[in-house]
């Protein structure tokens, strides 16, 4: 641990308890000096950084290979050489979420043809127009305009479909064409559109953007941001509700609902670098030419990983609970399917709620 110089004085400084050798028995302050040379900072850095990074490596090693075993060892006291759980799961999933977005990806590339497909319509927009001013002027012929439109790709009828600002949403062969909020209300209140009445407030928020001059594209993209932004907390919110359906199908004398709590945080833990892990190797792959060695290596990974991450669940329940493997898989299906359910359902509810605030 730290180099620094040890005080004289035996009382701690951060709590005032005897401090009889180098640590107080109280609070664990270490009974240094309050000054230090310079040199100290960066020691005692590199000192912190790699006891953590000791620690850090040595929990995700057992949370990625050793199912149920890491939760074993926490109940059974021995904690001091694995990071807590709370700290686990929020640092795990500020990576699996913050990462990706630092990762570069081939979509670029296709953003990239996307705005210059879009450059090259307003461009040629700009050269319509004076050329229109000519046919008017009675400089050019219509026939000659008529030819710079076909080779420039741009039709009246294609310009005003993309400049129409009317919203289509689709159910269940239903078509609902909106243009502004006071006719979304008079269709919603049709007899035969009243099974889609509960997406009427996604729909205002839809023509409401709309209506502020976003394209389709744009309101897709904020979506996709928010149902992104979303996701971390739909599973935070989640936590305490896997750890229920826990509590309510074992016994509840022996195990109380903390243990489970315990159980909850390494699992979901494990469930988000899973998540990282296929997100980095989907972004490599991206990157790699269409050879079927490649494709074969890559559709292989991510099947043994999904494999994997299915049977993960099972394997730590057994070993943390002890139970027997038939009543494992028993009590693993059912639960499952019920926090499969669960966890979609959150999920759904927030992102709805989510997509409501957009602005």
């Amino acid at each position: 641990m730290s180099h620094g110089n040890l005080r004289e004085e035996k009382d701690c400084l951060n709590c005032g308890h005897f401090v009889e050798e180098k640590f107080c028995p109280h609070c664990g302050q270490e009974n240094i000096q309050t000054r230090q040379p310079f040199h100290y900072l960066f020691s005692h850095f590199i000192e912190d950084f790699t006891h953590y990074d000791g620690q850090f490596w040595g929990t995700i090693k057992k949370l990625l290979f050793k199912p149920g075993q890491l939760t074993t060892t926490y109940l059974e006291g021995k904690r001091q050489k694995f990071v807590p759980p709370v700290k686990l799961y929020i640092f795990i999933s500020f990576i699996t979420f913050f990462l990706p977005n630092l990762l570069p990806s081939s979509n670029d590339k296709d953003a990239g043809q996307i705005d210059q497909t879009s450059l090259a319509k307003e461009q040629s927009n700009q050269i319509i127009k004076p050329i229109e001013e000519l046919q008017k002027a009675g400089t050019l012929s219509e026939n000659t305009v008529q030819t710079v439109k076909k080779e420039l790709n741009i039709e009246k009828d294609s310009l005003a479909k993309e400049t129409e600002s009317r919203t289509t949403s689709r159910n269940k062969g239903i078509s609902i064409d909106v243009a502004n909020l006071e006719e979304l209300d008079s269709i919603t209140r049709l007899p035969e559109n009243r099974k889609i009445l509960f997406l009427k407030p996604a729909l205002k928020k839809y023509v409401e953007l709309k209506n502020k001059g976003l394209s389709n594209t744009e309101i897709l993209k904020k979506t996709e941001e928010t149902i992104i932004h979303t996701l971390p907390k739909a599973i935070f919110v989640y936590l305490p509700v896997f750890a229920f359906f826990l509590w309510l199908f074992h016994d509840k004398k022996k195990w109380w609902y903390f243990d489970h709590g315990i159980f909850t945080l390494h699992y979901f833990s494990f469930l988000l670098l899973s998540t990282l892990i296929f997100t980095i190797i989907n972004r490599i792959y991206s990157f790699l030419p269409d050879y079927f060695i490649f494709n074969a290596v890559y559709t292989l990974t991510t099947i043994a990983l999904f494999i994997y991450t299915s049977l993960y669940f099972f394997k730590a329940h057994r070993k943390t609970y002890g139970t027997k493997k038939s009543v494992s898989i028993i009590n693993g299906i059912l639960l499952f399917i019920v926090n499969f359910i669960g966890l979609i359902s959150m999920l759904l509810i927030l992102v709805y709620i989510s997509i409501i605030m957009l602005h």
